[in-house]
């Protein structure tokens, strides 16, 4: 049974479908950015062990630590939206979309279709956890 705040209407079947296209959307991409950085990871990581770098004394700027570092937290973001994407997921297929998980209140439409991945609403959104 599909969790509703008092008073308010559930979504309809057409907004169900957009909220999962949107949430299986979002997901297809952030599978490709996971597999694109993995790739320039892997190739990164396999150059540095093949080339004698200087990292201290590189005249061409960054450092390939520095780099290296950059890719990885970019990975790390990308691996995150993607657990955020299944919990949405997740929350969608439990009836608990639309329901702000520390009110109780609705999530409108519109915030949800701008953050697939939000769980809460504006207003509890802008308190501190």
């Amino acid at each position: 049974m599909e969790k509703r705040p008092e008073n308010a209407e559930g979504p309809s079947p057409e907004e169900r479908r957009e909220a999962a296209e949107r949430i299986d959307e979002a997901r297809a991409g952030n599978e490709r950015l996971v597999a694109s950085l993995t790739r320039l990871w892997d190739g990164v990581v396999e150059a540095s062990t093949q080339a004698n770098i200087d990292d201290e004394h590189d005249p061409e700027g960054a450092t390939v630590a520095f780099e290296r570092a950059q890719l990885r937290d970019a990975l790390k973001q990308a691996r995150s939206d993607l657990e955020d994407l299944g919990r949405a997921a997740e929350r969608l297929r439990a009836g608990e979309y639309w329901v702000c998980e520390r009110c109780g209140g609705s999530i409108p439409g519109a915030r949800l279709a701008a953050r697939p991945t939000t769980a809460r609403c504006i207003d509890c959104a802008g308190k501190p956890l």
